[in-house]
């Protein structure tokens, strides 16, 4: 009974999504049906669910997916830390074990190449305090990053120039065991001072190398092997230590020949290497450093009646805002006052100044270009849309791709492997292939351990996903993680939808087309039009409003006006009774269309809705009112479909309309007359066909199909809340970005591919010529030093890829195309 109670266990969890009492019983029931729950309650006026459970049954993270299949939220803060003295993914790997045991953390991702940790766990059981601990307790640094990135900045310094201090001390040292080293190899003992060759002299300069730079490695394998772990260093400190303690026996006890510039020389390039290695990182995350660039230092606000210049950390929601030309503009907020032109560029990557006057958004940190304007703060701080950007770009960087998961698997067996070969090729050379000569043994031995390199392997892919994601972000593609980023490679299929999609999402008057014999002239037929629709709400009605003000300035209202829903309306105009709409409505008022059906015909074949206007009885004209196409839609679906992507259209128009606009957009597979909810079903059927589904949208009414594609791609700004919704966000609404991510995407992954491959074939080659005693241990340990270098610089290459402009990409010829509807 003792053990059974020390093992049950009590945890509580924020729940989203409840509207009522019943949605918390049948959150109760759901939790109460889990195998090893003792007992369950939900409160739905805190949203609180308390459970106990017996913890050698199941466990916080099969909870909260429970609670999350019954179709609810948990609310579960994520806890981001900077972590120092990493050396290699075994560390990353040991980390991240010794988080996830930690009862509370649900959810636990260590970034080698951003020395930071990302935890989502639940506070009711752990707090940052705990989880910081815990990094100490493993052997690290924990480094607080709640307030943006200038303690990392200043502890990635301090780490760059200990390693500097630590190579040039190590290799002033062990510049003497290198002229010993290739004097020896060349045979010119000769020409050199005698003292070199003095057994104590090179005991002497090898010994505070052994345990000055050298004692970087001793304490970081302390720590892996106190945790049960191995990683590089274990290697290091191995290989080094046989080298010197053989060499200070064969000083003062056996009177062979010693191998101190072994050691010496391996340490201080393996630190040159890290040296580098560690540059190089750091310019990796050069992206969120340019956007946390952007924000602007300063704002002029308004209060008390006068001007007051404050940080922009001090602006609160509601402060109206002076921002005059040429300033950026501080907070996210609503234009109250005044008129100008705002460059946006640094943010959507769109080249042209948007221009804003009063009611318009605008995003902070974009540049007032010429006018004065006084603006209301609507988001301020974390809240604001530079604020996310950096917010989803550092996750996405911190985040895991499953092309990860190989090299993972693949580090937590490779350091024992290492020694296990190690001494078997110790073993082997001294009783087999060279029997009794223990100095030929050793050296294989010390080859072997020191070319083997996990590093590479475990920054392959980090390093690649910090840069691509970064690039994105610099390019107006936000990407919200490492897993979507590799997904948006595979897609051979994309379903856009139609309307603000691959059409402005905005009806407008395309033609207007007069029946013969009409005596009024275009003008009169535009002012009759206008004043009969000024009443309507109708976006089809305010699209002839628009285009009537357009041509002829503003209208009155008609003085009688009746709106028939489905229909269009009836109005008097200037004594003449007006009826405007479909045909339903000429139906029902007897009024004849035969003569204009061919007209209408020809719209609608166009992708226009056919609007009908009658004069006191007869057709006077037909107005063609469209959703028209985006004008580089046609060059993105054939520029798609040369990528060897399939290009649907999904709808809820019928037939014709949908068949008329994917006609003009080159667009063949059409989804028409589908419900927004019947959306995610379509995209399903694809996805069971066996297609790998990305499905565009604009993230608010796309949502569930954009959740239910493999990848989901929102048309919006980085204020818009497809910035949620999706896992690729177009900020600029640029539909060129589709093409882009997945150009960038294969980018990415093609340069994880090359860093995989080098990182398993040079240990692959490598390992067995040290094995076969043809490798000098300090040739093994440049190449060990060296190879972790050479993937982070790989992977810099990214930096200078543009995905709009890659190499090879062509202008496309456009055509129209014939479009087929599936049923």
């Amino acid at each position: 009974m003792k053990d059974a109670a020390a093992a049950t266990k009590a945890a509580s969890f924020r729940v989203t999504g409840m509207t009522c009492a019943a949605c918390a019983g049948r959150i109760e029931r759901g939790l109460k049906g889990v195998p090893g729950v003792v007992s369950a309650g939900v409160n739905p006026a805190t949203e609180k669910a308390s459970v106990e459970y017996d913890a050698t049954r199941v466990d916080e993270k099969l909870l909260v997916e429970k609670i999350k299949d019954i179709g609810y939220g948990v609310v579960l803060p994520r806890y981001d830390v900077g972590i120092t003295g990493m050396t290699c993914a075994a560390c990353a790997g040991r980390i991240e074990r010794g988080l996830k045991s930690l009862p509370g953390v649900m959810e636990a991702n260590v970034n080698l190449a951003m020395n930071r940790a990302g935890i989502v766990y639940n506070q009711a059981e752990v707090s940052p305090a705990d989880i910081r601990a815990r990094i100490v307790d493993t052997g690290y640094g924990a480094i607080e990053l709640e307030e943006a990135g200038n303690r990392e900045k200043d502890a990635r310094a301090r780490e760059i120039r200990r390693l500097l201090w630590l190579f040039v001390l190590s290799g002033i040292l062990s510049l003497p065991l290198l002229v010993y080293m290739l004097a020896m190899l060349f045979n010119a003992r000769a020409y050199l001072p005698q003292f070199l060759f003095n057994p104590y002299f090179q005991f002497a300069v090898a010994t505070p190398i052994q345990f000055g730079p050298g004692l970087f490695f001793y304490r970081d394998a302390y720590f892996a092997l106190k945790n049960k772990s191995t990683n590089m260093a274990v290697l290091v400190a191995l290989g080094t230590s046989a080298a010197y303690f053989y060499s200070v026996w064969a000083t003062f006890w056996g009177h062979f020949d010693v191998y101190y510039e072994v050691g010496g020389i391996i340490i201080s390039l393996i630190l040159l290497g890290k040296f580098l290695e560690a540059f190089a990182k750091g310019r990796t995350s050069e992206a969120i450093k340019k956007l946390m660039g952007l924000q602007a230092k300063t704002a002029r606000v308004i209060r008390g009646g006068a001007e007051v210049e404050i940080p922009v950390e001090e602006v609160a929601v509601h402060d109206l805002i002076l921002v005059r030309p040429g300033e950026k503009i501080p907070v996210d907020g609503v234009v109250r006052e005044g008129n100008s032109t705002v460059d946006e560029s640094m943010l959507t990557g769109e080249s042209l100044p948007v221009d804003k006057g009063p009611g318009d958004e605008v995003i902070g940190a974009t540049i007032n270009s010429v006018g004065l304007l006084k603006m209301e703060a609507t988001k301020v701080g974390r809240d604001t849309a530079l604020a996310n950007i950096i917010r989803i770009v550092e996750e996405a960087q911190g985040s895991k791709a499953p092309i990860q998961r190989m090299a993972d698997i693949i580090s937590s067996y490779f350091v024992p492997v290492i020694i296990g070969i190690a001494v078997v090729g110790f073993l082997a050379w001294y009783f087999g292939f060279d029997p009794g000569n223990f100095t030929r043994a050793l050296l294989a031995a010390t080859a072997v351990l020191v070319i083997a390199c996990p590093c590479a392997l475990g920054l392959a892919t980090p390093t690649s996903i910090m840069v691509g994601t970064g690039r994105g972000a610099e390019s107006g593609i936000l990407i919200k993680g490492g897993e979507h980023l590799e997904n948006a490679h595979r897609l051979n299929a994309v379903v856009m939808d139609k309307t603000g999609t691959l059409t402005h999402g905005k009806p407008t008057v395309i033609a207007v087309v007069t029946a013969p014999g009409t005596a009024l002239s275009h003008e009169e037929i535009l002012r009759l039009a206008g004043r009969t629709e000024t009443a309507s709400e109708h976006p089809l009605a305010r699209a002839v409003v628009e285009y009537t003000r357009g041509k002829i300035g503003e209208v009155q209202v008609a003085e009688e006006f009746q709106a028939v829903p489905g229909r269009g309306v009836l109005a008097t105009v200037e004594g003449t009774r007006v009826a405007f709409g479909n045909v339903r409505l000429m139906d029902e008022q007897g009024i004849s269309h035969a003569g204009m059906e061919n007209e209408a015909g020809k719209l609608e074949n166009q992708g226009a809705t056919a609007m009908y206007l009658a004069l006191d009885g007869s057709v006077t004209a037909v107005f063609g009112v469209a959703d028209t196409l985006k004008e580089n839609a046609a060059e993105v679906v054939a520029e798609l479909k040369e990528m060897g992507i399939e290009v649907w259209m999904i709808t809820g128009d019928n037939h014709r309309t949908a068949q008329a606009v994917a006609r003009l957009a080159g667009v063949e597979n059409v989804l028409a007359e589908v419900l927004p909810e019947d959306k995610a079903r379509e995209v399903a059927r694809l996805k069971e066909a066996g297609k790998s589904v990305g499905m565009v949208g604009d993230g608010i009414n796309d949502a569930p199909a954009l959740a239910t594609a493999d990848v989901g791609f929102a048309i919006g700004t980085g204020t818009d809340i497809a910035m949620e919704a999706a896992d690729i966000t177009l900020m600029s609404g640029d539909l060129r970005g589709i093409a882009a991510s997945i150009r960038l995407s294969r980018a990415t992954i093609r340069n994880i591919r090359q860093n995989l491959f080098w990182a398993l074939i040079y240990n692959s080659i490598g390992v067995p010529i040290a094995f076969a005693g043809l490798l000098n241990p300090v040739i093994a340990g440049a190449a060990m030093a060296f190879s972790s270098v050479s993937v982070v610089s790989n992977a810099l290459r990214l930096k200078r890829y543009d995905p709009y402009k890659a190499k090879g990409q062509r202008k496309l010829a456009v055509k129209e195309v014939p479009a087929r509807s599936v049923a």
